[in-house]
């Protein structure tokens, strides 16, 4: 008798674990259906109420897409540049110095490239360079019957590293080309393209410059993009020796391309390039024009620090416009509370506690903020999809748009982190409707016509 209570006893403890679990996800299940009912009740006021908070979500992420697009933009101006790299050339001087009148021309010289590796040790490469005709100038370059326009520069075999060019064919230029003067020369893409036929020899074929033959070792192409890959692949390198003495510039150095050795800054690493060469050059310490220079590390930190601006106060402007949406969901439960003060105070009498009318308020502001909000965040990252389809560039080459807007995206964190900020909204937006709801008297509440 007694194992037979026992038994019946273990049997009901193990029925009612298996109703409790049940029981309970169906009261979950109860609370989300009642949520559901009570937005869809009043379906014009949860859709206005939604479009502050999908409004919101929704404009910060095609800002955050646009921001990043002009960013990808205008770094795409320093695709295939080494970005410890810099650029120095002569000017007119501007200041009286030992002598000198301000205004003076002044050319740098073989000496200059000696000095520069002595005294700064913080450069990796010091390439001399030359143009024909001078900076932006083309000149016409034959083969056989086919004549084009294109740039000559003489140059040093490290300028590989500095401009980052892509060899195709052949090699680039080394320092037995240089120590021994020789003929020759790496031509750009846009030169074998137009010069030779598809299916031509092109390496150990000759090119003639003014009169001068040089032989082709080697062609390349760029990772630049737009007008600087156009600029580039209709170049034509020639041993830098080589270039002062058949085009007759004597000791002429035109201006320098200079990468800095990992772990410095690059702009003390300028200043002191700068300091060298004033002084070399009888020139004023202080005269801040005489010579000019392009640095793309210091250039890309203003872009950086410029888009990080950018990138902030988009931030602060979309994170304002979702804290005016979730004001709108407080405002709207607010009423609600208002409209249904019988209703919780009949669920205070039938034994709710002031938590269960806390859940109940807080999550139907949170179902609204979160559901609003998604829908907008999907939104805002299809438009950003499709703006990218519609104006998309290739990635690299010079068919690429040279365009300051590309490739808008939207960053994972960033949506992730908008999803967080929606939730804690939503969840503040209904605190306070939801407290005044708990501090609700029943008798008063069930008196409320």
């Amino acid at each position: 008798m007694y194992e037979w209570k026992l038994s019946v006893e273990i049997d009901c403890v193990i029925e009612i674990k298996k109703i409790v679990p049940r029981t309970s996800y169906i009261k979950e299940m109860d609370k989300w259906l009642e949520i559901l009912s009570t937005m869809a009740r009043n379906p014009l006021r949860t859709f206005l109420t939604s479009m502050g908070v999908f409004w919101g979500i929704f404009m910060l992420m095609l800002l955050m897409g646009a921001g990043k697009g002009l960013e990808n933009g205008v770094r795409a101006m320093f695709d295939g540049m080494d970005m410890n790299s810099m650029y120095v050339w002569g000017q007119k001087t501007t200041i009286p110095y030992k002598g000198f009148k301000p205004g003076r021309n002044y050319n740098f010289k073989n000496g200059d490239i000696t000095a520069l590796k002595e005294q700064v040790p913080e450069l990796k490469y010091v390439c001399p360079r030359g143009q024909l005709g001078g900076y932006g100038s083309d000149n016409n370059v034959s083969r056989n019957a086919v004549v084009g326009n294109y740039t000559v520069c003489g140059d040093y075999p490290e300028y590989i590293y500095v401009e980052k060019l892509k060899m195709v064919q052949g090699r680039f230029l080394n320092e037995n080309d240089i120590t021994e003067r020789k003929k020759v020369c790496v031509i750009g893409q846009t030169l074998v393209d137009e010069l030779y036929e598809e299916d031509e020899e092109i390496i150990g074929s000759y090119i003639k410059v003014q009169g001068v033959f040089f032989q082709v070792i080697g062609t390349f192409t760029t990772t630049k993009q737009g007008n600087e890959a156009i600029g580039d692949l209709k170049t034509l390198y020639v041993p830098f020796s080589t270039f002062q003495r058949v085009f007759n510039w004597g000791q002429t150095v035109g201006w320098f391309a200079l990468s800095v050795k990992p772990g410095y800054d690059p702009y003390e690493v300028e200043q002191k390039v700068k300091k060298v060469l004033l002084a070399r050059h009888n020139i004023s310490p202080d005269d801040t024009r005489a010579v000019g220079s392009f640095n793309a590390a210091t250039e890309s930190a203003k872009f950086s620090s410029l888009f990080l601006g950018i990138n902030f106060i988009i931030f602060i402007v979309g994170m304002g416009t979702l804290l005016s949406g979730g004001i709108g969901v407080m405002n709207i439960m607010l009423i609600s509370v208002a409209e249904r003060t019988k209703e919780i105070g009949v669920r205070k009498a039938m034994g709710a506690t002031p938590r269960n009318i806390l859940g109940m308020i807080v999550s139907e502001a949170m179902v609204i903020t979160f559901l609003s909000g998604f829908i907008g965040l999907a939104f805002g990252i299809g438009i950003i999809d499709l703006i990218d389809y519609v104006v998309g560039v290739p990635v690299q080459g010079p068919d690429s748009d040279p365009s300051f807007f590309r490739r808008p995206e939207i960053n994972a964190g960033i949506a992730v982190f908008s999803i967080i900020v929606l939730i804690v909204i939503g969840a503040l937006a209904g605190l306070y409707p939801a407290l005044k709801a708990v501090r609700i008297d029943p008798i008063k509440a069930l008196r409320t016509e």
